[in-house]
């Protein structure tokens, strides 16, 4: 059933890699910018798991995302590839540190330090005028292997280059839930006191997950950066980490590729609301969640579930 999966989900990225191409720009840079922001979602859902909702995700976002901005400008190293993977460890090293203090926390009191954490970035990002301040900066025209690409090319790069590292993370998580830490999300949501009584660490494997979170969050801030051109202190604001855990409620933990499919809907449902309906858009992505909660409480991803459960049961 796992190779399965795996075959599944390797087809969804090649069929994904393969319409580019013939999708218009505007189209593809919607589809990076969805995928990149998927793998902060997916960083939720490994939290998520273990009954962790972080609102401050949008902290390890920013860090990506200005980590590459920055890089980029101080030194003038613009390799696409190399600049994701500094704005990931960038990330994964503060999720790390403040892993310390999160993993003694649970409930309430984990999601509120979080978003705290994320605000206090906000703070001294606006207050900074080296850093651009409130409006921010542009970020360089990326490189790829030293090779300089232009208009509809960079913007397809991108893309791929997106999918590729969407891909890894997809397949790195999965192996992660079938590992013993994995595995003992749901005990740890459940009644961690008897997980501590089986002599496993529950503060060890909660800090785990806060840097591969983390980690996630930054990659993915760091591909947003590049694609979007341009940082600034909305970033690491509340109702960007607000937007990931819609999504995830959206998505659901119960499957790895919900949380690609959700943000891609998530990204163009608010494109279509904001262009149809530009002053009530929020009202409309509010209904959607509300639909979700009252009939689809698992997200999109129990819908595979239950197909599957019908399968066997016709069987």
């Amino acid at each position: 059933m796992a190779a399965r999966g795996h075959l599944v989900g390797a087809l969804m990225f090649l069929i994904a890699a393969a319409v580019g191409p013939a999708l218009p720009d505007w189209a593809v840079s919607l589809a990076a910018i969805a995928f990149a922001n998927a793998l902060v979602v997916l960083g939720l859902v490994v939290m998520w798991r273990a009954g962790l909702v972080s609102f401050g995700q949008a902290l390890y976002y920013c860090i990506g995302a200005y980590a590459v901005a920055l890089i980029a400008r101080w030194t003038g190293f613009t390799d696409a590839v190399a600049l994701v993977a500094i704005g990931g460890v960038g990330a994964g090293i503060v999720a790390a540190l403040v892993g310390f203090l999160l993993a003694r926390y649970r409930e309430i009191f984990f999601a509120m330090l979080s978003l705290a954490l994320s605000m206090i970035l906000y703070g001294v990002l606006v207050k900074t005028e080296s850093l651009g301040s409130t409006d921010g900066f542009s970020v360089a025209t990326p490189t790829f292997f030293g090779l300089s690409l232009h208009g509809d090319k960079l913007i397809l790069a991108l893309y791929w280059l997106t999918l590729g590292i969407d891909a890894i993370a997809a397949a790195a998580v999965g192996y992660y839930f079938r590992s013993i830490a994995g595995a003992l999300a749901a005990p740890i949501r459940d009644n961690e006191i008897r997980v501590e009584f089986l002599g496993v660490s529950v503060t060890g494997i909660v800090h785990g997950k806060v840097v591969i979170a983390g980690t996630l969050g930054g990659l993915g801030g760091a591909l947003a950066a590049l694609t979007i051109g341009h940082v600034d202190p909305a970033m690491a604001y509340w109702t960007t980490s607000g937007g990931f855990v819609f999504v995830t409620i959206l998505a659901g933990a119960g499957s790895v590729a919900a949380a690609f499919v959700g943000s891609l809907l998530f990204e163009a449902a608010r494109s279509i609301a904001v262009d149809v309906m530009p002053g009530l858009w929020q009202m409309l992505l509010g209904a959607v969640l509300l639909l979700t909660i009252l009939f689809l409480p698992e997200g999109l991803g129990s819908l595979a579930a239950r197909v599957g459960k019908r399968g066997e049961v016709k069987r």
